[in-house]
């Protein structure tokens, strides 16, 4: 039987990948002397934990979308699932440490992305989840292999800087909406009618146009 204890000491963001990574510094330790770890293929589901920080009023705007009115809080900040990722983890007996992937998305429609977009400071609350297999040799015995149990699990405090810092590597001055192909269309006709030169200028116009019909 093998007991491995795990625990993320950093975070920093990959500076040369064509789509934005956040790579997770891991460390395992092996809490069974007799024990030699010769391999382990780890999986890990992060999940973020909204209920594990506090929120101002800009941010609880920011983010009304994912979890509603203000009022509605209590029940509404519930764990998400951002993403999975995977490592191998070779040969070693007490400790070891490895670079975890995660990789990440600025798309809107996708719910870890509005929830970090709403973070104006502070962290995001983690928890980490791991499964995967431990293969090992027990006191210069034969190969064995055993499934790491999903009570395995740490948690770490991501700083919101680092997630503005990845996407502002990625997406400079700028954020990424996608559109339904008929929106599309209709913009990029508005767009081309009334000489724009960027989509930007486009959607300011329109924005600025229903802006004063709601002005009483």
């Amino acid at each position: 039987m093998v007991d491995l204890e795990f625990k993320i000491e950093s975070v920093e963001v990959e500076k040369y990948s064509a789509t934005p990574l956040l790579w997770f510094a891991l460390h395992v330790v092996n809490n069974s002397p007799a024990a030699a770890i010769k391999n382990i293929l780890l999986s890990c589901q992060i999940r973020i934990e909204p209920a594990r920080r506090g929120y101002d009023a800009e941010e609880r705007e920011r983010l009304v979308e994912l979890f509603g009115a203000a009022e509605h809080w209590g029940g509404a900040l519930r764990s998400l699932l951002w993403t999975h990722a995977n490592v191998a983890i070779p040969s070693f007996d007490h400790e070891a440490s490895v670079q975890l992937p995660a990789p990440c998305t600025h798309d809107f429609n996708v719910a870890s992305a509005k929830y970090f977009n709403g973070l104006i400071e502070g962290e995001a609350p983690l928890t980490f989840l791991f499964s995967g297999s431990v293969f090992y040799c027990e006191d210069g015995g034969s190969l064995q292999i055993e499934q790491i149990p999903w009570t395995k699990e740490t948690t770490f405090q991501l700083p919101a800087s680092v997630w503005r810092s990845l996407m502002d590597q990625h997406y400079p001055d700028s954020d990424w909406l996608r559109l339904e192909h008929d929106t599309f269309d209709r913009l990029y006709a508005y767009k081309r009618r009334s000489g724009r030169l960027t989509f930007d200028a486009a959607l300011l116009d329109l924005l600025d146009m229903q802006a004063k019909e709601v002005v009483p």
